[in-house]
């Protein structure tokens, strides 16, 4: 797509504010989710409290199914935010679509490789820096000349591509997806039928949202499940 987007410049740096908005109302949503489930908790949940917890619940158990030992508690704050945060923003796009005069003010945060890209390396540093605080700086280096001094240039090349393959697998779901949207929308208002189209066009968005919705959750799933796997390589494996 040739979208244009809105740009503020504050002392020589460019935001896009077509990533920069709905990343803060995807931000402001998860807080005040969080925050409104939470509210009044009991010791015999009930309600909104089961739904929190059923939440909460999930994302531990996928920290313990890439780290089973205590060393997986340290992280199932992040990985629960980050999961309602990748679910959040790959679904905005679907519901909110803001183009004025053919500039883009709003689409899904995740539709941006630079946010995907910037997701996927907060996960990584976080994982090198566990990795290092926990075997020492040699100690985790020891872990790129492993089994074999001669697989070094192999484990590094391993790094860049899990960078790639998370931020890319969840950019690429997110952007196909809202690209179809557009296009069954385009379909439906164009054309000498568009009485007939439309009717045919706008199912045909209501059941792809539907299956976007499917698709964006799992890729909520994917990339936090794979971002656990990748912490636990770095803090598990060295031993």
């Amino acid at each position: 797509m040739n979208d244009k987007y809105p740009y503020l410049s504050i002392g020589g740096l460019r935001f896009n504010l077509a990533n920069d908005i709905p990343v803060l109302i995807a931000a402001i949503v998860v807080f005040a989710l969080v925050f409104y489930l939470s509210r009044k908790p009991t010791l015999r949940p009930k309600g909104r409290q089961n739904v929190l917890e059923w939440l909460i619940d999930f994302t531990n158990g996928i920290v313990r199914s890439a780290m089973p030992g205590e060393e997986g508690s340290t992280f199932q704050l992040f990985i629960f935010v980050m999961f309602l945060f990748v679910f959040m923003a790959n679904q905005l796009g679907l519901f909110i679509d803001v183009n004025v005069h053919d500039v883009t003010w709003f689409h899904s945060p995740t539709a941006s490789p630079l946010i995907t890209m910037t997701l996927a390396m907060m996960v990584l540093v976080l994982a090198h820096y566990f990795g290092v605080a926990r075997h020492g700086f040699k100690g985790y280096l020891k872990g790129y000349v492993s089994p074999m001094p001669m697989l070094a240039p192999i484990n590094l090349l391993e790094e860049f591509t899990n960078f790639m393959t998370l931020a890319l697998r969840l950019y690429g779901n997110i952007f196909a997806g809202e690209v179809l949207i557009m296009l069954i929308r385009n379909m439906a208002l164009s054309g000498k039928f568009a009485i007939l189209s439309f009717p045919l066009g706008f199912l045909a968005e209501m059941a792809w949202q539907g299956f976007s919705v499917f698709i964006g959750s799992i890729q909520a799933y994917i990339f936090v499940t794979l971002g656990s796997v990748y912490i636990s390589n770095k803090v598990l494996s060295e031993e």
